[in-house]
């Protein structure tokens, strides 16, 4: 660890690996405000590594930051967030996504998962459901907020 970055105490230390292991987010939705309140939920567990406002800047991010995981609306100008996941997922990104909408229509649930996401999450339950849902994308695994599961099969 170099010298320069001033950590002469085991503590600092410490704090200074567990940043290096903290899931790295990219947040994309064009409401005004909305991303900083995505952020206030995600700190200081994950690192909000870009705040975008359109699918295009999404796509122009995550290819370059290469975030662990994409946090996406749907509905955004340029590029939508289920076209920009479909283009993430063809370029070969590892990126995980994980929607953040406030469509509750069976049918956008259906594509957004077919596009390669691991989470849809409803703005409403943004308090309880996103944290779970980007640990449960990380480990692999789907997440959809309470009452839309059944309308989706």
């Amino acid at each position: 660890m170099p010298s320069t970055l001033g950590m002469n105490s085991s503590w600092s230390r410490i704090q200074w690996a567990g940043q290096l292991n903290k899931i790295r987010v990219l947040l994309a939705d064009d409401h005004p405000g909305f991303p900083e309140i995505a952020e206030h939920f995600l700190e200081p567990e994950f690192e909000v590594i870009s705040k975008v406002v359109d699918g295009q800047s999404l796509l122009e991010e995550a290819m370059k930051l290469k975030p662990d995981v994409v946090v996406t609306d749907i509905s955004m100008p340029v590029l939508n967030g289920i076209e920009a996941a479909d283009r993430l997922k063809e370029s070969g990104s590892k990126s995980r996504i994980v929607f953040l909408t406030v469509h509750t229509d069976a049918d956008f649930v259906r594509r957004c998962l077919s596009a390669g996401a691991f989470g849809y999450v409803v703005k409403s339950r943004i308090a309880t459901d996103l944290v779970p849902a980007i640990r449960q994308a990380m480990a692999g695994h789907i997440f959809v907020s309470r009452g839309l599961t059944d309308n989706t099969t």
